[in-house]
């Protein structure tokens, strides 16, 4: 029993959505609009423990590490426990975002992993050449046009930029390497080569403790009247982010908010389905 009056309380952070990519209309997830929900969780409960829900299909490897920073300094400063439980998808940052947990479940269908670093673009070589269109583009600086889908590929930028996800991905197998300290099962070319598993395989690999729900977990370490608190970022109105809109007072309130957001959904999308989704 827990020596508390009234009903002990669960706080519990959800992070939902692909991380990093936001519009005015689709707030992502990211530090900012998170840091205040965090701080809130791990002052909520005299509890010595949170649990934190992830549904993610991964994003900005920077801004998962911040949210990851953030979780794991509030752990140690508040002493408590997270407990995390992956949903759908906890994939990519949204793994990232789970190594936090100091023990991590997920649902017998959930999808795990997919530990690496992707960098997508296109080719639009030929159809400019076709279309008779004629690209200008005037530079100061030798690589500050590497890259560009409208040149033809360029085998030293592309070297370049798998030096720079080498590194990144060098960073994530780290802080899986230490996160998970004596659980992995799996040699590290299985681990860390961007594949993603059911549940019970990642438990397996020692990629996470098991299978299990939230409510469930947690009424078995707290009590079966363990109740919930789901703490929400604060976000504006939708006026308020539409008015924020860049452009919205040149065409019109929100108008190149709308575009956005739906260039924004199409990527979500994009990413949601690479896992079946």
């Amino acid at each position: 029993m827990w020596p508390f009056s009234r009903q002990p309380t669960i706080p519990v952070l959800r992070f939902t959505g692909p991380i990093g990519m936001a519009t005015p209309l689709r707030p992502g997830l990211s530090l900012a609009s998170y840091a205040g929900a965090i701080d809130k969780a791990f002052s909520l409960s005299k509890l010595p423990g949170l649990a934190v829900v992830i549904n993610s299909p991964g994003g900005s490897p920077v801004q998962s590490n911040l949210i990851f920073k953030r979780l794991r300094q509030m752990a140690a400063e508040k002493k408590k426990k997270i407990y995390v439980f992956c949903e759908d998808v906890a994939a990519s940052g949204g793994y990232f975002l789970a190594i936090a947990g100091d023990e991590i479940y997920a649902d017998p269908s959930s999808i795990i992993g997919s530990i690496g670093v992707v960098s997508r673009s296109f080719g639009f070589v030929e159809l400019l050449e076709r279309a008779g269109i004629e690209r200008r583009v005037y530079t100061a600086g030798a690589n500050k046009n590497q890259l560009d889908p409208f040149l033809p590929e360029d085998q030293e930028d592309v070297e370049r930029l798998k030096a720079i996800q080498k590194d990144v991905h060098d960073v994530f197998i780290g802080l899986v390497k230490e996160r998970r300290l004596g659980k992995l099962k799996a040699p590290d070319e299985e681990l860390f080569s961007g594949a993603f598993w059911s549940a019970s395989k990642a438990a397996e690999f020692g990629l996470i403790d098991g299978i299990s729900d939230m409510r469930s977990k947690m009424q078995q370490v707290f009590g079966d009247k363990v109740r919930f608190k789901v703490v929400e970022p604060e976000r504006g109105g939708l006026l308020s982010r539409l008015r924020r809109a860049p452009g919205a007072s040149a065409i019109g309130l929100g108008g190149l908010a709308f575009a956005d957001d739906l260039v924004s959904a199409a990527e979500t999308r994009t990413m949601w389905s690479r896992f079946g989704i």
